[in-house]
């Protein structure tokens, strides 16, 4: 990947509706998703950035841990995240290394309209379960299914009960107008969103090459005293 690296202040200063963060990290499912897809990243997620609000993470996660601030509630699948919190959790607590490539193009407010119709349609989509992943990710690249599916696009993604990332931000991109021709959802992964990809954006748009963000010191967490500790385990030790 290119060698450009900002901060994680910085890209949040730059950051722009439609742009899009890829991620890779070391995990035994970080890899079988990598191997599954032939990408050299696992995780892909889109900026949300409208008038003076700080800017916002669209994607789907199995973690609950930060609060979706479409529905002000934690759960897990499709969410809607503070972009500095989310890339945080995702290099910190999830061990994993964050690129940012800008879109470059026409996003005015009509296309930012078209974004947050699909954060509200698509908001709290359960993620599916690896198995599904799997199985639907193949099924997208079958020829007779993929042209199957074409011809009815649309109902497909009206009845969409549970998406993964790479079809949260190709549906999306697909509402605001991005993308050059329709695809089953199902068609996407996360490497589609990498440089090494035609991604097949609309005439006018394009993504620039990948930049990696460099993420502050996580915070140190303090041990707990000794006999703190020795507490905890008498009480563990009686359960």
């Amino acid at each position: 990947m290119p060698g450009s690296v900002i901060t994680l202040e910085r890209a949040c200063e730059l950051a722009r509706t439609g742009d899009i963060w890829v991620f890779r990290g070391s995990s035994g499912a970080d890899r079988a998703i990598r191997g599954l897809t032939n990408a050299p990243v696992n995780h892909v997620g889109m900026t949300i950035a409208v008038d003076d609000l700080p800017p916002l993470m669209w994607h789907a996660e199995l973690g609950r841990a930060l609060p979706d601030l479409w529905s002000g509630t934690h759960h897990r699948g499709v969410q809607l995240h503070d972009l500095r919190d989310a890339v945080l959790q995702w290099g910190h607590r999830y061990g994993q290394r964050a690129w940012l490539r800008q879109l470059e193009g026409p996003v005015d407010r009509a296309t930012e309209d078209a974004g947050l119709r699909a954060v509200a349609r698509l908001d709290g989509t359960p993620f599916p379960s690896t198995a599904k992943l799997a199985g639907r990710w193949l099924r997208g690249r079958a020829p007779a299914l993929r042209r199957r599916r074409a011809a009815d696009g649309e109902a497909e993604q009206a009845s969409l009960e549970t998406a993964y990332c790479a079809e949260v931000v190709a549906l999306t991109y697909e509402e605001m107008g991005l993308l050059a021709e329709h695809r089953s959802p199902s068609w996407y992964d996360p490497g589609r969103f990498w440089s090494g990809d035609d991604l097949g954006l609309a005439p006018g748009f394009r993504l620039g090459g990948e930049i990696e963000v460099a993420l502050p010191p996580a915070p140190v967490r303090a041990e707990p005293r000794r006999s703190e500790r020795s507490r905890r385990q008498r009480v563990l030790g009686r359960r």
